[in-house]
């Protein structure tokens, strides 16, 4: 499955919100899970969305220790991506409907 354009950042932020701090590997296999595999998220398409989120300030990385004991970055939302969350949430339910409302209406 392929994501449309500016979807990863909302699952990104989403998940950070429901999961709690999240290494980027930990956060790309969870997010597959919940996806039930039909769609993965590699390296290349993950950490340029988690550098976005950090340089605008909705996600903060902090070095620490993986539960097997290497270093890694995990990955929390910020306030401001908390909110950003809410204002993107209301976004992607306003597309949602209208195309949803096009799409019943085909004739």
């Amino acid at each position: 499955m392929e994501l449309l354009q500016g979807t990863l950042d909302l699952i990104v932020l989403r998940a950070l919100s429901t999961m709690g701090p999240q290494h980027a590997y930990g956060l790309a296999a969870r997010l597959e899970q919940v996806a039930e595999h039909r769609f993965t998220l590699n390296q290349g398409t993950l950490y340029p969305a988690l550098v976005r989120l950090e340089q605008k300030g909705w996600i903060k990385g902090d070095w620490q220790t993986t539960e097997n004991n290497r270093e890694a970055k995990y990955y929390t939302i910020t306030k401001t991506g908390t909110r950003a969350l809410d204002r993107q949430t209301a976004r992607w339910r306003r597309l949602a409907g209208l195309v949803d409302k096009l799409l019943l209406n085909e004739s």
